[in-house]
């Protein structure tokens, strides 16, 4: 007797989610580089950018904690077209600023929208796909901040020498809107989809925990911060979000300071990290589902997924050592792939030991975190690195910060493993 027909709607929705994260990074990376040439024309000190980034940072923790709670109560399809819609007009805001403060108040307002992203996604991911298709779907819809990045330093640059500065955040900005457009169409949660079969319906809830129902009502904070199965993750995004600001706005600036990179031009040394990312992000979540579809917990797939990341970053410190631009372009790469496929796990875990109707409002917690964590280390990047400039060894400023980027993931692991040892689903 033949198994049922299962048909792959499901992915569709990933793509979907692929799509509005990678809009998401090209608006967020395209100040990166931009930045010499907002730097001549705003004269800005290192400080000063470092703000700008900082006050980008803080109201994307608060965007996490609005709209995390938020699209727990209204849906992920309402909650997600909102945050997008916000996101996309502050970024076509950045074309009519004229002032420093101007550019922090709309990068402010771009955070805020931006916050809603992950929250969105990772819940429609926990509606969507079963627990042994999570961490790779999220892998595949997290590649969108690889792909993102690696869009932007091709087509900012294009549009730059072309247009100008301006025209640059205004045609990135308005994209967004064409994706709001696809995202009304096709996306409803599986029990509204009519585009559904039953026996993909079947699957997706194949392996349901209790509580896990699309309907249920949230959950108080106050008791998702009791529970340690929501430290995890704000332990984790705590630790190691930070690593990846700090690489998604100061790269650009690294290599232009310390190899004397044109980010007036296509960078291929920029194609080439990201690039590794995307890879880094699809390859984490097969691993953790590979392993659990060979029978392995899945906990157990997780946390493996995630020590074998922490330590792929270590190489970072040895970039300090070199003076060719191909080899850190190399190390740089390799480490945040293995950031990219931390992250795609960290995010499964939510979903794999919290409810469905908690997994916004945990999301949106360690998102805060994470990026509130982020907004303190771009103010001390931009004052170590302003001391640096000042001794004429700005080299040595990043060698610091490569340093502590590299314990981040390790300590973090650590804290995981210890909440972890004895830890079930939490039943809500």
């Amino acid at each position: 007797m033949s198994k049922p027909v299962i048909t792959n709607y499901r992915w569709v929705i990933c793509a979907l989610l692929f799509f509005a994260t990678t809009i998401n990074y090209i608006d967020r990376q395209i100040i990166g580089l931009l930045k010499p040439t907002l730097e001549a024309a705003f004269k800005w000190t290192e400080s000063d950018y470092g703000y700008i980034v900082a006050a980008f940072t803080t109201c994307y923790a608060l965007g996490y904690v609005v709209f995390g709670g938020f699209i727990d109560r209204i849906g992920s399809k309402i909650g997600y077209s909102i945050s997008i819609v916000v996101w996309s007009i502050a970024a076509m805001l950045h074309a009519i600023v004229n002032t420093t403060f101007g550019f922090g108040a709309v990068r402010s307002l771009l955070g805020l929208g931006e916050g809603g992203n992950f929250p969105a996604a990772v819940k429609a991911t926990a509606e969507w796909f079963p627990k042994k298709e999570r961490a790779l779907a999220t892998g595949i819809f997290n590649s969108g901040t690889s792909v993102g990045a690696v869009i932007a330093p091709i087509l900012v640059p294009l549009i730059l020498a072309i247009y100008g500065w301006r025209l640059a955040f205004l045609i990135t900005g308005a994209i967004g809107f064409v994706w709001l457009v696809l995202w009304l169409i096709f996306y409803e949660i599986p029990s509204r989809q009519r585009r559904l079969s039953k026996e993909e319906f079947d699957y997706i809830h194949s392996d349901n925990e209790p509580g896990d129902g699309e309907n249920e009502k949230p959950v108080k904070w106050s008791k998702l911060l009791s529970v340690k199965q929501s430290w995890v993750f704000i332990s984790a995004k705590a630790l190691t979000d930070p690593v990846w600001w700090f690489f998604l706005f100061w790269l650009p600036s690294y290599f232009a300071s310390v190899y004397h990179l044109d980010l007036k031009k296509p960078s291929l040394e920029l194609v080439a990290i990201y690039g590794a990312t995307t890879i880094g992000s699809i390859g984490g979540g097969y691993l953790s589902s590979a392993l659990i579809k060979r029978g392995w917990l899945v906990l157990k797939a997780r946390k493996t997924t995630l020590l074998i990341a922490a330590i792929v970053v270590l190489p970072i410190v040895l970039v300090r050592y070199t003076t060719n631009i191909w080899i850190a372009v190399a190390v740089i790469g390799l480490v945040m792939a293995a950031h990219q496929a931390w992250s795609s796990n960290i995010f499964t875990v939510v979903s794999d030991i919290v409810p469905k109707k908690a997994v916004s409002s945990v999301v949106g917690m360690g998102g805060m975190t994470g990026s509130l964590a982020s907004a303190l280390f771009q103010l001390f990047v931009g004052v170590l690195l302003d001391h640096y400039v000042t001794l004429g060894n700005i080299g040595a400023g990043y060698n610091i910060i490569f340093i502590m980027c590299a314990l981040a993931y390790s300590i973090s692991w650590l804290i995981i493993h210890r909440l972890t040892s004895t830890m079930k689903p939490l039943n809500l």
